[in-house]
């Protein structure tokens, strides 16, 4: 059988990333310098969807490096309300594959006006929100067919540690993400199909994460919505052990998405302590007790280990949507560009 749309993208991720390391370098020196000599006071991010989920693993990479805070701005606060933020000494990252959608383009048009150093980070280089910004990066991800996106998510979440790589002067970084091509070569290759079994009655599930996994956690969960028709939802390692855990009963799925950061003691924790709920729980890590051990590509560094674990949650979702009698090329109700006011 033909292979879908979505496994052949998810299979181009080790290479559109290599194309992004190698096309892009020059531009992503020039912002990182800019970054560097206007020495901003914060960030604000624009984005929505996979790019928001890019944008949070951004937030969580700057805080713990570059010791800036990150702040998302909802798009509407300048496309429905119009409203004008101060945003003198701030550098603006907006996240948006087709650069098109009026309500980030507005956002990122009104973070100019009011004195951020906008960034685009984008699929589509001529495109709106790449033309009125300071700084366009191309991730170079070449064209998505398939409504979920999967190499677009990793080349702007690449872009953007490579982007603060070059903005702190971080040549550990920069060389862990001229790595990443052959370690995810390695994470499409781990098999997670035993979550199958386990899930494949589920009605709904938790993912969980902490620190820059955590965003990978949302990710995770937005592709089993679109790809499987399962509800699933992202919660911290931490939070989950307030108010969710009361969902928590015999059989409830968990996937908990531990990286190799540290974080990690305190995820396989918490996955081993749902397993004491009854819930049906499988890590990334070898640090889990009684819950499930699920194969990862470690890669070294605590900033993109997280992205390898995405690649093989994509892996793993695409054949459970087929197993499902799914297509994931083709979600209920969904487009693949969303253009939202």
């Amino acid at each position: 059988m033909k292979p879908t749309h979505m496994r052949q993208e998810i299979e181009e991720i080790p290479q559109a990333v290599a194309r992004l390391l190698d096309g892009a370098e020059k531009v992503l020196a020039e912002a990182g310098r800019d970054i560097r000599q206007r020495d901003p006071r914060f960030v604000v991010t624009v984005a929505r969807g996979s790019s928001d989920h890019a944008a949070s693993f951004m937030k969580y990479a700057v805080e713990l490096t570059a010791g800036l805070p990150v702040a998302s701005v909802g798009p509407s606060i300048a496309s429905i309300y119009g409203a004008r933020l101060r945003l003198a000494g701030s550098a603006c990252l907006a996240i948006s594959q087709s650069g098109k959608s009026p309500d980030i383009v507005a956002m990122a048009e009104e973070a100019k006006r009011g004195g951020a150093l906008t960034i685009a980070v984008t699929n589509t280089a001529d495109s709106p929100l790449a033309r009125g910004s300071d700084h366009a990066i191309d991730i170079l991800a070449g064209k998505e067919r398939s409504v979920a996106a999967t190499k677009t998510f990793v080349n702007s979440a690449v872009a953007g540690l490579a982007l603060m790589a070059h903005s702190t002067n971080d040549e550990e970084l920069v060389a862990a993400l001229r790595q990443l091509p052959e370690h995810f070569s390695t994470a499409i290759g781990c098999d997670w199909m035993d979550l199958a079994g386990a899930f494949d009655s589920a009605n709904s599930l938790f993912i969980l994460g902490r620190g820059p996994s955590l965003a990978i956690a949302n990710e995770a969960a937005l592709k089993f919505k679109e790809t499987c028709g399962v509800h699933a939802e992202a919660y911290s390692a931490a939070e989950v052990m307030h108010g969710p855990m009361a969902l928590v009963q015999p059989g409830f799925p968990v996937l908990a998405l531990a990286a190799r950061d540290r974080s990690e003691p305190s995820v396989a924790e918490a996955a081993d302590r749902l397993v004491g709920k009854g819930g049906t729980v499988f890590t990334t890590s070898a640090l889990a007790k009684t819950s499930r051990r699920l194969p990862f590509a470690a890669t070294g560094h605590p900033l993109t280990d997280p992205l390898a674990l995405i690649v093989s949650f994509y892996a793993f979702v695409e054949a459970f949507a087929r197993h499902r009698g799914l297509n994931p090329d083709q979600p209920r109700h969904l487009n693949k560009v969303t253009e939202t006011v």
